[in-house]
């Protein structure tokens, strides 16, 4: 596929929605099958299962010290069965799937992407990566690809069910280098107000998130998964009853909780997020100097989350957390991540929230929308 020529980008940032449709339009973005109206985001773009899965002994990533290698072409190698995902298919937990997504690209030479697990996808314990062909690194697109996606997809915790055009990875395009500096992020915070809620702003690489283990009036602070559960749609929002799938966690006076080995959990920040339309926000996945666990496999924040006038006052981050090896205490108010800020390229001519009747607008400690109580 020839690559599409864009306008140089005037200036560094996240490309919104309007540019993401351009880049639709002019053929830096091919689909298979015609665009879903919802599937393009304020800042990011959902992508498409298609028509097969693959399940493979292992992960892998395609790029290495000899070249550039084709996914397809490793497939042939590591493929144990093909799955068709034509009328829907069961993807077992602790199991690894590539499947191809509808979606190509012909990005123009100064626009990258980056990927990430949607909301809903991470909220399922889903562990789902974007891989490329000849590139040796998950989740990363680099300017100037032409190529196929795959979504290589791992379920930890529940085994799901997908089909062709099932929406479990989002992707987000930007160009040059648009992360705010602390200096930056700092004279932000003053003028529209980041964070509410916790301590103090701590903007050291980005904005300091606690984790709220006070809780509700009556103590309720988060979930915990549990196992050998039925399957999860994940097409089918309200389908699953909550008490068969999770757990509630109650904390006491003690106003701490320690993770076990490999469980999952969901619980939230104590602060109240703020993404004003001007930028998009990103919580770093794993920081190993803040403890042995994981914390929020999705990513991306849109501009207007958390913004009053889109509807979101008082939205927190809802974390996914997941502790690795050995049992980890967690005290409340214990910094579990940080928020990194990037500039847009323009204001999106939608904003996340009332705008989409989005999700997770306004949202205080709350599983995914898959279940019902």
């Amino acid at each position: 596929m020839p690559k599409a020529r864009a306008k140089p980008s005037q200036r560094a940032g996240i490309l919104p929605i309007q540019d993401i449709r351009a880049l639709v339009v002019s053929g830096a973005i091919h689909a298979e099958r015609a665009f879903a109206p919802t599937q393009i985001q304020p800042a990011s773009l959902d992508l498409r299962l298609g028509d097969v899965a693959y399940r493979v002994r292992a992960s892998f990533l395609p790029g290495g010290p000899g070249g550039r290698t084709n996914v397809m072409d490793r497939l042939k190698e590591l493929s144990l069965h093909k799955i068709d995902l034509s009328s829907g298919a069961v993807l077992e937990t602790g199991c690894v799937y590539v499947v191809p997504l509808q979606e190509r690209l012909a990005l123009p030479a100064d626009i990258a992407a980056a990927a990430n697990p949607k909301s809903s996808t991470g909220r399922l314990d889903v562990f789902t990566r974007v891989i490329a062909d000849g590139v040796s690194s998950f989740d990363t697109i680099p300017a100037g690809y032409a190529g196929q996606l795959y979504a290589e997809i791992c379920p930890q915790t529940f085994p799901i069910v997908v089909r062709r055009g099932s929406m479990l990875s989002q992707i987000r395009f930007r160009a040059g280098d648009p992360v705010e500096t602390d200096d930056a992020l700092e004279a932000l915070h003053k003028k529209v107000t980041l964070v509410r809620g916790g301590a103090a702003a701590d903007v050291r690489g980005g904005i300091a998130l606690s984790v709220d283990l006070v809780g509700e009036s009556k103590g309720l602070i988060g979930y915990r998964a549990r196992r050998h559960t039925g399957l999860v749609d994940v097409d089918a929002p309200g389908s699953c009853p909550l008490a068969d799938y999770w757990e509630p966690i109650v904390v006491g006076d003690s106003q701490r909780l320690i993770l076990d080995p490999d469980q999952f959990y969901i619980l939230a920040s104590k602060e109240a997020v703020h993404v004003p339309p001007t930028h998009a926000a990103e919580m770093m996945p794993f920081n190993p100097l803040v403890g042995e666990f994981r914390v929020h496999y999705a990513g991306f924040m849109d501009p207007g989350f958390g913004h009053a006038p889109a509807g979101g006052a008082g939205a927190r981050v809802v974390l996914e957390v997941r502790s690795h090896k050995v049992p980890f205490i967690l005290e409340d108010g214990q910094i579990i991540g940080r928020l990194i800020y990037e500039r847009m390229t323009a204001v999106p001519s939608v904003l996340y929230g009332t705008d989409l009747g989005s999700h997770y607008q306004a949202q205080g400690l709350k599983l995914s929308k898959h279940f019902r109580v």
